[in-house]
């Protein structure tokens, strides 16, 4: 009860508020959101914080673009390019007759100049890093005013798709990093409060009829951490769009105004269970038995309901995980997988394999210890302290009693990542890229993210050996095929040694106005904008999107 009074409260006393925002006016043709937090950065290239890549999606211009839809990679600044076979040169051929939103030319001189800082030591750019493949310089060559090769020191995996996140920079513009190639240029900052981006008078695209892109002429964007007053600026028409909500404030959308609820299927983002396997965590050796047991990591994943937790915890706004990639990664996604099944008595048939006996309702090892541990999460995460206590009811069928602690996450992380002081723990994942390269650090056993047993020196196990030879074996090799091929493997031993017990992949859900058009919600980041060129705003607030 004491959350849902708690909104209501917020309620009563912030809807007055977004009423005095609303009845302040705005322009026209103005799109209107909000982020958490100012941007930490301007500089595309120094990137590293939500906010700040909003930014840099929305003004900066890129050689390729990946469509959130297809997941296809499109012609942005370049019109076409070609990897060589060797997988460390990438060349483009650019469009004529573009320029930066100051007027400032476009040609190949400022991709080279770009790649040059943007691969510089000593920028320590997050985005550079994502090339960075071995020792040695980047090289790039201008072949004329609109051909460029760029060469790596050794193959990148991925090298095309790398460059959606590199925005183009001026080699020459007196404005320097204020002069952009993107739909939109910054125009005002007022720190911690909002911003105002204006449409790039330049920007080089048309729409099929030869109209001059983008169609909105003005974005403002609100810094606004409270997720309550957000939503609560939304249904009262003073913002456009919400990127990304959760189930609970989806519902009170879908029931408050139902057009503007939008639930665009899984995410990429997981919710997961894993135990301790590291060597020396200060635990009973019987309990590192059990943990590392396969049939013990099956027999409790085939004890969870995860259809329920899917229906219960996220309101149905999930769907059951099967494995490190999601099914919403429309290549990578291994599709000869499905759902670990909800099986108690198939798990203490996996149980009685490893010596467990069911006694009077609770299980005993075969050293006569009754089966008990603690799994730890986040406090305040309500999703997952729900989770958790359905995962106890579940495992209570099968005799094993669940202990639940919540941790502040500074102290969780802790106890994950240095002390591993924990039996099992309880968290998500993040994820932004398709790619599977970009776990390499979860699935490496060297790996320090790989989280039931890192930073090993040799793998623990022939099955972790196994993933080692292939993630490395598909980042070697700039052949799509075999790529895929030894990523549907690693799959395939994941969902069969379960060192990670997937539970369930969220849902992408926003929630947008009916005055917004030609939006297609995606599962990938930004959801709602990433074609924020081809939106556009109709004063009648009606019909379809």
């Amino acid at each position: 009860m004491k959350p849902s009074f708690l909104r209501f409260l917020c309620v009563l006393f912030l809807v007055p508020l977004a009423a005095r925002a609303q009845s302040a006016g705005h322009p026209a043709n103005q799109l209107r959101f909000c982020i958490t937090s100012q941007p930490k950065t301007f500089d595309p290239q120094l990137v590293t914080d939500d906010a700040s890549e909003t930014i840099r999606y929305l003004t900066g211009g890129v050689l390729v673009r990946l469509n959130r839809s297809t997941q296809q990679l499109e012609p942005a600044l370049a019109t076409s390019w070609q990897v060589d076979r060797s997988g460390r040169t990438i060349r483009f051929v650019l469009r004529h007759d573009i320029y930066f939103s100051d007027g400032t030319p476009f040609s190949a001189a400022d991709v080279a100049w770009t790649m040059q800082r943007l691969m510089n030591p000593a920028l320590h750019s997050p985005a550079g890093d994502a090339f960075r493949s071995g020792e040695g310089r980047v090289v790039t060559q201008v072949i004329g005013k609109d051909r460029i090769a760029v060469t790596f020191p050794r193959p990148v995996v991925g090298l095309a798709r790398l460059f959606d996140q590199v925005a183009i920079m001026s080699a020459s513009s007196p404005h320097g990093g204020m002069a952009v190639l993107g739909p939109y240029c910054l125009a005002k900052n007022k720190a911690g409060s909002w911003l105002l981006l204006k449409r790039n008078p330049h920007y080089w695209k048309r729409d099929t009829a030869g109209h001059p892109l983008p169609y909105i002429d003005s974005v403002r964007i609100d810094v606004e951490p409270n997720r309550d007053i957000e939503v609560l600026r939304f249904l009262h028409g003073d913002i456009d769009f919400i990127n990304s909500v959760d189930a609970m404030d989806y519902d009170r959308l879908k029931a408050r105004a139902p057009s503007t609820a939008i639930d665009a299927g899984p995410s990429l983002d997981s919710e997961q269970v894993w135990f301790n396997q590291v060597p020396g965590a200060p635990l009973p050796a019987y309990k590192k038995a059990w943990f590392a047991s396969t049939d013990f990591r099956r027999a409790i994943s085939e004890s969870i309901d995860r259809q329920a937790l899917a229906r219960v915890v996220f309101r149905g706004h999930a769907h059951p995980a099967i494995s490190w990639i999601s099914p919403a990664d429309k290549y990578w996604f291994n599709a000869r997988l499905s759902p670990h099944p909800f099986d108690p008595h198939g798990a203490l048939r996996l149980l009685a394999q490893d010596g467990f006996q069911l006694r009077n309702g609770a299980l005993y090892d075969r050293g006569g210890h009754v089966v008990e541990f603690s799994v730890i999460t986040n406090a305040g995460n309500l999703y997952r302290e729900q989770m958790a206590t359905m995962i106890q009811q579940d495992l209570a069928g099968i005799g094993i009693r669940l202990r639940i602690v919540t941790l502040d996450f500074a102290s969780l992380i802790e106890r994950i990542t240095r002390t591993f002081d924990y039996e099992a723990c309880l968290l998500g994942l993040v994820n932004d890229e398709l790619d599977p390269d970009a776990q390499m650090n979860v699935w490496l056993s060297s790996a320090e993210n790989h989280q039931w047993n890192p930073s090993q020196k040799t793998p623990a196990t022939s099955w972790e050996a196994e993933i080692d030879r292939l993630m490395r074996a598909q980042a070697s090799t700039s052949d799509l095929s075999r790529r895929k091929a030894e990523v549907d493997r690693v799959q395939e031993i994941v969902f069969e040694q379960e060192p990670f017990i997937y539970l369930v992949n969220k849902d992408a859900l926003s929630a947008v106005s009916t005055r917004l058009r030609n939006v297609r919600p995606s599962v990938l980041r930004p959801q709602i904008y990433w074609n924020i060129d081809e939106l556009w705003l109709d004063a009648s607030g009606g019909g379809k999107r």
